[in-house]
């Protein structure tokens, strides 16, 4: 199977993900039957995407044996342009006595830029030489920058995974039928699926006690896109890593699955880096953040913000909306205050600057909060909206920090990057504590169930 991804410059960076196929005839319908008896072998390499390879020896392909192509045009079956990109593989190994290397199947990049905006395209990608080509698919460009033009609806979900609730969020927001989509980290859960060729176990330190490094299950990767690609061939998606996503390997290598499938505007918006990035939908400024690489102040994720917020003109496209994986305000026990070293740094710039919708996952449950800042109640301060009840296979979480007991100690919920700041609050309701003793006023709402959200933007905000 070959990962095809097509980014639209023109405020839609769109990836999709679809199946090539050979050229066949027609297909009878039943009203022609009876047929003769006939049973098609299944196609074993469909359980990991074709052409990926999984074993102690794996041989990596030529990513220049099949053309990257796009074909498309604004009437169906007439493509009046067409693109060529480039393509790559990526391996993910492990020199480890009982853990399986994997090496992929070609992915395709393909840049199209002079899109016009608000306007329906129909599209064909795959190698015409083969000749391997797609169905037919269409999507539509997202409108404009400009103040009184918004996409239609913005889906965001955190922490989808591949598991029945999974389905279950993908149905429903596809009957939402939204134009954009966010996906605020954790995608696939690929390294919580050990398997050595297939056989899997429900304790990964049981069976590897030995292993340095936990293997991930690249196939799922393969999976997750055969997955999605109802939503995604036609609909935007805009990603941003979470720690599901780092999948160490040899050599410290980290976040190599995420780096070479998906392709995203780090160039065109100054950041040079597929971890932190920000692009236009409409009158809407998305800013998609890093926690797994250097948020300091003095680093250069930081610096790019600062340039980056500076450079919005609130007049042409109002709203602010930022987006990062592990949230900052969070009055669950899971991951309570992990990431306070990230809100530190950070949260001060995205204030002056006056953000107004920050969503983040980790936490498996759905969290709306008041305008916050610095844990004060502030109206002028960003609403933090924690999505992370996706699907994923570590279910719901739900035990509060204020419930009795279930404050977690300071030294539990240690980041997977960057320091521990953790604090105990200096004043207000919980002057003196680690932890609150009743929902903090800061926290809006909270529930316990899988789903997603969606976003629709009718005006401009309120300045304060």
């Amino acid at each position: 199977m070959n990962y095809l991804k097509l980014w639209i410059p023109v405020t839609l960076f769109f990836t999709i993900i679809t199946q090539t196929k050979l050229a066949t005839s027609q297909i009878p319908t039943t009203l022609e039957g009876p047929f003769k008896p006939v049973t098609r072998t299944f196609d074993s390499s469909l359980r990991r995407g074709r052409d990926a390879q999984i074993g102690s020896n794996v041989t990596a392909l030529d990513p220049a044996s099949v053309a990257s192509e796009v074909w498309y045009g604004k009437e169906s079956g007439k493509y009046t342009s067409k693109r060529r990109g480039n393509s790559t593989v990526y391996s993910q190994l492990y020199p480890f006595e009982g853990l399986m290397n994997y090496t992929s199947g070609i992915i395709h990049h393909v840049r199209i830029d002079g899109l016009e905006p608000g306007t329906k395209y129909y599209y064909k990608c795959g190698d015409s030489s083969i000749p391997a080509m797609s169905e037919e698919h269409v999507f539509e460009t997202l409108p404009s920058s400009s103040p009184n033009s918004y996409p239609r609806r913005i889906a965001v979900i955190g922490d989808l995974g591949l598991t029945s609730n999974s389905s279950t969020t993908m149905d429903h927001l596809i009957m939402n039928d939204p134009s954009l989509l966010l996906m605020i980290g954790d995608l696939t859960y690929a390294n919580q699926y050990r398997t050595t060729g297939g056989k899997g176990v429900p304790c990964f330190s049981c069976a590897f006690p030995d292993a340095p490094i936990r293997e991930t299950y690249q196939p799922r990767w393969d999976g997750w896109g055969r997955f999605m690609e109802p939503l995604i061939s036609r609909v935007p998606m805009m990603v941003v890593e979470g720690n599901h996503e780092i999948e160490p390997q040899v050599a410290g290598i980290t976040f190599e699955s995420y780096l070479t499938r998906f392709s995203l505007p780090s160039e065109e918006s100054g950041s040079g880096s597929n971890f932190y990035y920000s692009f236009d939908a409409g009158g809407i400024h998305f800013i998609m953040l890093g926690a797994y690489v250097d948020y300091n102040s003095t680093g250069s994720q930081y610096a790019w913000l600062k340039e980056d917020l500076y450079r919005v003109d609130r007049t042409r496209i109002p709203w602010l909306v930022a987006a990062w994986h592990p949230p900052w305000y969070n009055s669950y026990s899971a991951h309570y205050q992990e990431f306070e070293c990230m809100r530190q740094e950070m949260e001060a710039l995205l204030y002056q600057y006056r953000v107004d919708i920050v969503f983040s996952g980790h936490v498996h449950a759905y969290e709306r909060m008041n305008r916050v800042y610095n844990y004060s109640l502030d109206h002028c301060g960003p609403v933090h909206i924690t999505v992370g009840d996706g699907g994923n296979i570590e279910q719901v979480e739900v035990d509060h920090a204020d419930d009795h007991g279930k404050c977690p100690s300071a030294e539990d919920n240690m980041p997977e990057f960057g320091g521990v700041c953790h604090i105990n609050f200096s004043s207000g309701p919980a002057k003196g504590k680690f932890c609150w003793d009743k929902q903090p006023e800061w926290s809006a709402f909270r529930e316990s169930s899988f789903g997603h959200g969606i976003l629709e933007v009718w005006s401009k905000p309120k300045m304060s």
